[in-house]
């Protein structure tokens, strides 16, 4: 049989593979062979072979993989009630072996949860490189594994995309080859001795699918572009990411924000904070090469855990911090290859979907262009943004929006560690619209009440300062003749905690199938205004429409203390904040006879605090 996707049930995919063997390392006494069992495909067998040259890299650098790809950071807590009753069931009573028994109570529960998983990992043999693609069990981060031809010594390729069977029980036989031992890599189709073929069936949910083609797109938004400046990038060294591993490993935040907030000032290595204690941890990386100052937060920290293997091998580690709601990517540079990660903290929240790839879904218009950028790459192989830009005459909206088609259709990949667009075809007919664009038909509801002018709108916006934000808004829906009164609550980490709205749907079943449809319009509406009003102020027009902001500035000396400025205007009125962090400040305030001079000496003032290295933490991305 060959790998073939057939028709399912709603919201589903099946897929049929076939494994000519299993996945295994066999030790010998003079060499060690890893045999990576690949789905055959109709027509071509795509696999590839040869020597490893470096075995230790090998190794640590797949087993990395696979630990991302069965990391699972989703709470998985029961109902007590459940959990008493089978106690009882058992005869137990609270005792030492009551912690026994809840863990196979766990166990049991979540072994029969579901039968859905999702793909297999994606296996890319190209002419200069070869891949693997996984997608985290909790759906919230995505690894790309790369090797260069180097790395393999008579190497024997056949080009092309299929799968590979490498699951959690692989670990252990990939953690135990031995580096002193030569290694050869056999990741091809061709059938054991002693095991039969067999076919794997299984369904495939839309919102893997969904998660793991949305962070694809999500990742041509790195590229570096003459028109993009949205994408914050630093540099760490081993030194510096085994600092921070080891900080988070004697810690456990009991509090928001739990966050890795990234102070970059241009001309200075970057600084990270560990949120929520504080800590500071100095970069010997290269210097940020950025215009401006900026701060961004990245969630997800946890699963940089997971990179410790790596610690010795890591030339650098290069952080692209793209900002609110999206997700964050770093790129591991070790010799002949590189892991690239992309982390988010969307575990279980069903607002992020909606909010988060908002920007990343193109418009409809762009057929023509997507075709083009499609043949350019199948003629003229890997290519970055600037150079499809240059050969195609597109501009960089253009070029971006066709990547980004092309990714959510699976027939692209973006290699963020070597900033090029790769071929690469996932399944035989590209991946609908539909499957990737929305989460459910309330996500496509939302997304027709924004397309309405005038449909939805933001009334209040309340900062709750350490609580979060609070946000109200109104939504007008012509299909139900009705408008909604829409809010919702979320805390420092961008997370919703709390909602609300007149709708029926939320009168009927509040939250607990999902958020209603006005909410997600509300979400998505905010995001973009604030988006809007951000691009507005570094612009003579949008600073003419201020009239009362606050604004935190923050910088820090060589020896890590932190100075902080709070700048307020209020009309025709100027106040000043500035002191050291944990200290009392000292205060100044200043009167202006017209609102303008006041909004003049105010962004003068920010400005020229700007240009002293000052970070506007107001403007924290993430």
């Amino acid at each position: 049989m060959t790998a073939t996707q057939t028709a399912a049930q709603p919201n589903t995919q099946t897929m049929h593979l076939s494994y000519a063997r299993s996945t295994k390392a066999t030790r010998e006494a003079a060499q060690t062979t890893l045999a990576l069992a690949t789905a055959a495909q109709s027509g071509k067998d795509v696999g590839l072979s040869g020597r490893v040259t470096d075995v230790a890299l090998f190794r640590d650098a797949l087993a990395t993989l696979i630990e991302i790809q069965e990391s699972d950071l989703r709470y998985r807590g029961k109902d007590r009630a459940a959990y008493l009753a089978y106690l009882m069931k058992q005869g137990k009573k609270a005792s030492g072996a009551i912690w026994e028994a809840q863990r196979a109570f766990l166990e049991a529960s979540f072994r029969g949860e579901s039968t859905l998983r999702g793909l297999d990992p994606v296996l890319t043999v190209d002419p200069d490189q070869w891949s693997l693609e996984v997608l985290s069990k909790d759906e919230s981060a995505t690894a790309r594994l790369s090797f260069d031809n180097a790395g393999l010594q008579s190497r024997t390729a056949a080009h092309g995309s299929t799968f590979v069977e490498l699951d959690k029980n692989a670990i252990g036989a990939v953690s135990g080859i031995p580096a002193y031992l030569p290694l050869t890599l056999d990741a091809t189709p061709r059938a054991s001795s002693t095991t039969a073929p067999r076919t794997s069936q299984y369904d495939v949910p839309h919102s893997w699918l969904r998660g793991f083609l949305q962070v694809q797109s999500a990742a041509t938004l790195t590229a570096q572009t003459q028109t993009s400046s949205s994408t914050a990038v630093c540099e760490l060294l081993p030194i510096d990411l085994y600092n921070l591993l080891l900080q988070l490993r004697l810690r456990k935040a009991k509090a928001s924000p739990r966050a890795l907030r990234f102070e970059l000032v241009p001309g200075e290595r970057p600084r990270v904070v560990i949120e929520p204690w504080e800590l500071v941890i100095e970069g010997h990386g290269a210097v940020f090469q950025g215009a401006v100052p900026r701060v961004v937060r990245l969630f997800g920290r946890t699963r940089l855990a997971l990179l410790h293997r790596l610690l010795p091998h890591m030339q650098h580690a290069r952080f692209y911090l793209l900002g609110a709601g999206l997700p964050s990517f770093c790129a591991v540079s070790m010799p002949g290859a590189s892991l690239t990660v992309a982390l988010s903290s969307w575990t279980e929240s069903s607002f992020a979907g909606a909010a988060a790839f908002d920007a990343l879904v193109p418009s409809s218009d762009i057929d023509a262009t997507v075709a083009r950028v499609q043949a350019a790459l199948s003629q003229s192989g890997p290519q970055s943004l600037p150079a499809l830009m240059t050969s195609l005459k597109l501009s960089s909206t253009d070029a971006r929006a066709a990547a980004q088609r092309l990714c959510l259709r699976g027939q692209a990949v973006f290699d963020v560690a070597c900033q090029l667009l790769r071929p690469r075809t996932l399944f035989k007919e590209p991946v609908a619209h539909d499957t990737v664009a929305y989460g459910n038909a309330r996500e496509r509801h939302a997304h027709t009440l924004l397309s309405q002018k005038g449909a939805v709108a933001v009334t209040k916006v309340h900062d709750r300062g350490h609580d979060g934000m609070e946000i109200h808004g109104t939504v007008k829906d012509v299909a139900a003749d009705r408008s909604y009164a829409p809010r919702f609550a979320f805390d420092v980490e961008g997370k919703v905690k709390d909602a609300w709205c007149t709708c029926p749907h939320y009168r009927r079943s509040g939250l607990r199938e999902g958020p209603c449809e006005h909410m997600l319009a509300l979400r998505v509406a905010y995001g973009r205004q604030r988006a809007k009003d951000e691009a507005m102020r570094d612009t003579p027009e949008g600073r003419a429409v201020v009239r009362a902001e606050t604004r935190t500035l923050l910088r820090r000396d060589a020896t890590g203390r932190q100075t902080v400025v709070r700048v307020s205007l209020d009309d025709t009125i100027v106040r000043v904040e500035f002191g050291q962090a944990l200290l009392p400040p000292r205060h100044q305030r200043i009167w202006f006879d017209t609102d303008r001079e006041a909004r003049d000496a105010y962004f003068q003032r920010l400005d020229a605090l700007m240009a002293q290295g000052f970070l506007d933490a107001d403007r924290a991305l993430g």
